[in-house]
C-alpha cells in the first residue's frame, strides 16, 4: 500500500478539535450495501481492510482513512437492448409506436427491473490528515475525485472546509526555474520526465521521458518560450515524483533508500505490513510538503 498520486487539500486550524473524535463521526457514516434500487452508495470503510473494525488509522500525528463505494454496474446498451425489445412488443401489439413520455415510462421500468440484478463493484479512496501540516492528501489525480473524498468527509464532519492548495506564485514559472538552473529545493534533484507547452493557448505540447532535462535539447525549447508544466522530481534518493502546474503529485513512488528498511524487517500481519508502508509513506511525505510549500508560496487556510 503506498499511494500513487496525490491531489492535496489544505485545512484550518479551526477543526483540529473536531479531529479529535474523528472515528466516532465516521461511524454514523459508515458505508452502507448499495440498495436494490440503488446506483450506488458510499461511506468510510477500514483502512486496514475489510476484518479491521476501526475506520481510522493512526501514526504519529497523521490519520489514515478510506472512504468506500459501491457501484452497480448497468451498462446502457444493455438497458437500450431491453426498452427496444419492449417497444417492438408494444409496437406489435397496439400497431402504434408509444410517445415521448411513454418511452421515458417504458425505460424506467426497464431499469427498475434490471437494477436489483446488476453486478455491484467495489471502490476505494485512500486517504490521510497530516495533522501537524493540516493537509489532506488525497490518493488520486483526479480533482472530481477528490473533491468527493473532502466532500465525505464533510458529510460526516458536519464541517470540513478544505481547499485545493493555492500558489502565490505561477507554478509554471516555478517549474521552468528549476529546469532552467535555478535552485532547486534543499535534497531536490531534476528526474528525466517534463512536459512543455507553449504559453499561447492550444500551442504546441512537448512530453519528453528517459530524457536528461537539462540538455541543449530542452534548453532550445525554452528559448522558444516554452514552459514546464510537469517535472520530474526525486528527493534524496528516496522519494520520486511528478509535479504538475495543477500542484498534483503524480508517480510516486518510494525508493530503495525507502524501502529498505521495510525489506529488512518481517511482520506477522497484513494488518502489521500496511502500518509501517503507511508510516513510511507519511514520513517521506512529511519532508516533500515543506518544500513546495515554500517553494510555491502555499496560502495557509484561515
Amino acid at each position: 500500500m503506498f499511494f500513487r498520486n496525490l491531489t492535496l487539500f489544505r485545512y484550518p486550524a479551526s477543526l483540529d478539535q473536531a479531529l479529535d473524535d474523528i472515528e466516532d463521526r465516521l461511524a454514523e457514516a459508515r458505508l452502507k450495501p448499495v440498495g436494490p434500487q440503488e446506483f450506488a452508495s458510499s461511506g468510510f470503510v477500514p483502512p486496514l481492510g475489510r476484518d479491521a473494525q476501526m475506520l481510522t488509522h493512526g501514526v504519529g500525528d497523521c490519520l489514515w482513512l478510506t472512504v468506500g463505494g459501491e457501484q452497480r454496474l448497468l451498462p446502457p446498451s444493455v438497458v437500450n437492448e431491453a426498452v427496444a425489445e419492449k417497444l417492438a412488443e408494444i409496437e406489435q401489439a397496439e400497431g402504434r409506436k408509444p410517445g415521448g413520455r411513454a418511452r421515458q415510462r417504458i425505460r424506467d421500468d426497464v431499469v427498475h427491473s434490471l437494477l436489483p440484478r446488476a453486478f455491484v463493484r467495489p471502490v476505494r479512496t485512500d486517504a490521510y490528515l497530516d495533522r501537524q501540516h493540516r493537509v489532506m492528501f488525497i490518493d488520486s489525480a483526479s480533482r472530481k475525485q477528490a473533491e468527493a473524498a473532502v466532500s465525505e468527509l464533510r458529510n460526516a464532519l458536519g464541517s470540513f472546509p478544505a481547499l485545493p492548495l493555492n500558489a502565490e506564485v505561477s507554478p509554471r514559472s516555478v517549474l521552468t526555474g528549476w529546469i532552467a538552473g535555478e535552485p532547486l529545493p534543499a535534497g531536490m534533484t531534476l528526474g528525466d520526465e517534463c512536459e512543455l507547452k507553449d504559453s499561447i493557448e492550444r500551442g504546441a505540447v512537448i512530453k519528453c521521458q528517459r530524457q536528461e532535462l537539462t540538455s541543449d535539447e530542452i534548453a532550445k525549447h525554452l528559448e522558444a518560450g516554452k514552459q514546464v508544466s510537469r517535472l520530474a522530481l526525486t528527493l534524496d534518493e528516496r522519494v520520486s515524483l511528478v509535479l504538475g502546474e495543477d500542484l498534483v503529485l503524480r508517480k510516486l513512488k518510494f525508493l530503495d533508500a525507502a524501502v529498505e528498511s521495510l525489506e529488512n524487517t518481517e511482520r506477522d500481519s497484513l494488518a502489521a505490513e500496511l502500518d509501517a508502508r503507511f508510516a513510511l509513506m507519511s514520513g517521506e511525505l512529511k519532508r516533500v510538503f515543506p518544500l513546495l510549500a515554500e517553494a510555491f508560496r502555499l496560502s495557509a487556510v484561515e
